[in-house]
């Protein structure tokens, strides 16, 4: 006996179509981020167009790639959200966060080996910097990027409370989330650095501490790259999301007399969503309703496919 796939909390007997859940807080306060990091951009190749300021240019430039990279975050939002309902998708556009997200930390890499490799270039030629110019021009990149942190900690932390997700990810992985999340901070801590350097530098003539400041940047921005690649490549391809939930739910059912798991799939397909599809074997079935109960008290999925085998 068989049961189609059902979302956790359904009526047995009813056949139901998946709502997807979707996340409209993080694709509001995405966009605001956009909208914030645009205007800063503007704003710095405006004010450095027409005051000359080298600083101040090459800040707005920087911006763009970071406008870039938010924009994609907040496109794969809009995209998933769109087509969230589409039969194409055959467990929705969970995966397109992922995807998303993976992009990003591409994205972030990227921006970490130029950082390196300009310091590199600095270390050769040193230059002294123009503390009138620069100190403000990293004070305000400084501020909005906080600001741009604080409204996105906001959506991840409040999107999915209703969803209780696996007790090993907390976050329910949305990976495009937090890699909207890893470029504001990325340039929020180059921008303190920056601010370290441009104070050493004028009082204290240690003009070294510039190009040294930005390839410790570096260096951390790819370590937060390199575990997001890991992390949404493992949900693209599908790689259990956590031993100890699987462990949990064969558990559960094998404690169920004489019921024995012969085969067992959990995966995750979009944040805080996990699909479980299980067969058991027993002499003597129990009803479905039972090994349903049994995956549910041990692990909340959306997605479950429940098949009984007799012995």
């Amino acid at each position: 006996m068989t049961t189609a796939p059902e979302t956790a909390g359904a009526a047995p007997d009813v056949c139901s179509v998946h709502a997807p859940s979707l996340p409209q807080k993080a694709e509001s306060r995405t966009r605001w981020v956009v909208y914030l990091t645009a205007a800063m951009m503007v704003a710095e190749l405006v004010a450095g167009f027409v005051s000359k300021s080298l600083a101040l240019t090459a800040d707005g430039w920087h911006m763009m790639t970071h406008v870039g990279a938010l924009g994609l975050s907040a496109l794969a939002y809009w995209y998933a959200r769109t087509r969230a309902h589409e039969t194409r998708f055959a467990f929705g556009t969970g995966k397109v966060y992922a995807l998303a997200g993976f992009s990003s930390a591409g994205l972030l890499l990227a921006v970490a080996a130029v950082m390196a490799y300009s310091a590199v270039l600095r270390f050769i030629t040193p230059e002294q910097l123009d503390f009138a110019e620069a100190l403000p021009v990293a004070v305000i990149g400084l501020v909005v990027n906080l600001v741009s942190a604080w409204l996105l900690s906001g959506g991840h932390s409040h999107d999915h409370d209703h969803a209780h997700g696996d007790h090993d990810h907390p976050h329910h992985h949305d990976h495009n989330l937090r890699a909207a999340y890893m470029h504001v901070i990325a340039d929020a801590l180059t921008s303190v650095l920056a601010i370290v350097a441009i104070v050493a530098s004028h009082f204290w003539k240690l003009y070294w501490l510039d190009p040294a400041a930005a390839i410790v940047g570096s260096v951390i921005i790819v370590r937060w790259g390199l575990k997001l690649v890991s992390e949404s490549a493992r949900q693209l391809v599908d790689l259990d999301p956590s031993t100890k939930s699987r462990d949990a739910v064969r558990a559960a059912l094998e404690a169920m007399g004489d019921t024995r798991v012969c085969d067992l799939h959990l995966w995750r397909v979009g944040p805080g969503q996990l699909v479980c599809v299980v067969a058991v074997q027993a002499k003597a079935p129990r009803p479905l309703e039972d090994y349903k109960k049994a995956v549910y008290e041990a692990v909340a999925v959306e997605h479950l496919t429940v098949e009984v085998r007799p012995a």
